[in-house]
C-alpha cells in the first residue's frame, strides 16, 4: 500500500487501536513492530494492520486522522467497513 497517504488503523496485542498516516503502510507497521514507531505503539505493540484508506495529499489525512482518532472504538471499526470518510465519520455525531 504505498503510493500517497494512507490512514491506517492497527490493532495492537492489548486490543486496542491505533491510528496513523503513512505513504507505505507496510513499511510503517514495521517500523511500529520493531518499537521504532509513535510512543503508543511502543507501549502497546501491534498486532496486525485492520485496514487503511489512500487520500490525496498529506493534509487531507491528517485531518482525517485527527477526526478518525477522536472516535470511540466502535466507530474506528465501522470506518472500515461503511467506506464513510474519517472527515466525515464525526459529522452525524452530537458536538
Amino acid at each position: 500500500m504505498s503510493g500517497g497517504w494512507h490512514l491506517y488503523l492497527l490493532r495492537c496485542r492489548d486490543g486496542s487501536l491505533y491510528a496513523g498516516i503513512a505513504t507505505d503502510v507496510e513499511r510503517r507497521f514495521r517500523q511500529h513492530a520493531a518499537g521504532k514507531g509513535a510512543k503508543y505503539t511502543r507501549a502497546h505493540p501491534p498486532e496486525c494492520v485492520l485496514g487503511s484508506r489512500r487520500y490525496p495529499d498529506r493534509g487531507s489525512a491528517l485531518r482525517a486522522e485527527c477526526t478518525l482518532k477522536r472516535q470511540p472504538k466502535a466507530r474506528k471499526l465501522a470506518w472500515l467497513l461503511d467506506g464513510a470518510d474519517a472527515a466525515q465519520a464525526g459529522a452525524s455525531q452530537p458536538s
